[in-house]
């Protein structure tokens, strides 16, 4: 692989380090969307999500590596092309979703993060823009840059990451984190999805991380008792009772 097998079409998304490109393969005819990277870029997001991406990621929900290689300058990765949008593009359209509906992609969102403990890799970077529809309608978890390797189910983490309205409290009070942390993510995607906003949401980040630490927990009616109880024990600030 090399660049000049690619036709680049056009801008697909901007990343922290870049644009991701859409192009047609001109041997095979396949759309990918294209990663390319300074290949002197030292940041660890870069190189974690270079060695989680080349680990042959194998599962229905995950974006997988179609190919990589280097030139010079530029590292190249180049992924599957998912053209249905994610979902904050669709929560924005819908406001929110049917039971059903958020009930199907959370299942394939639960199955992925599985996936990834198996391999003693965690996410945790949950949310909606994070989660792609393929076009079957299927939810596909990309952006691995914040992935923590080498990770046992009993093992922990100190370092502060992720997306305000989706951190668990146990990263905000700055604690040591498990992996359960990903299930807490999946929780906050599941209210929203159902509900159309993060479970704690505020304007004002203060608030909201103090929310996210102390406030109730608030079900709205509108949603099934099984869905209630599911968020109640993905939204459980005690990390050892919280579902997983």
């Amino acid at each position: 692989m090399k660049p000049i097998d690619l036709d680049n079409l056009k801008v697909i998304g901007k990343g922290n380090f870049g644009k991701v490109l859409l192009a047609k393969h001109r041997t095979n005819e396949g759309y990918y969307a294209v990663k390319p990277l300074p290949s002197d870029l030292q940041s660890s997001n870069v190189m974690v999500e270079r060695n989680v991406l080349l680990k042959g990621l194998q599962h229905p929900f995950l974006m997988g590596l179609q190919f990589s290689f280097q030139t010079t300058h530029l590292l190249y990765f180049v992924l599957e092309y998912v053209n249905g949008e994610d979902l904050f593009y669709h929560l924005q359209t819908d406001g929110s979703f049917p039971e059903p509906r958020a009930a199907f992609y959370a299942a394939e969102i639960a199955t992925a993060l599985g996936y990834l403990h198996s391999l003693h890799i965690v996410y945790r970077d949950m949310k909606p823009e994070n989660i792609l529809l393929d076009r079957g309608g299927h939810a596909m978890l990309t952006d691995f840059g914040l992935c923590k390797e080498g990770v046992d189910m009993d093992g922990t983490m100190h370092t502060f990451c992720g997306t305000p309205e989706y951190l668990a409290p146990e990263i905000l009070q700055g604690n040591t984190y498990s992996p359960m942390v990903d299930w807490w993510g999946l929780g906050t995607v599941l209210f929203e999805m159902l509900y159309g906003l993060p479970p704690f949401y505020s304007c004002s980040r203060a608030e909201m991380f103090e929310q996210i630490s102390n406030a109730h927990l608030k079900l709205a009616a509108g949603v099934s008792s099984a869905a209630q109880s599911l968020l109640t024990e993905l939204l459980e600030r005690g990390c050892s009772k919280r579902l997983g």
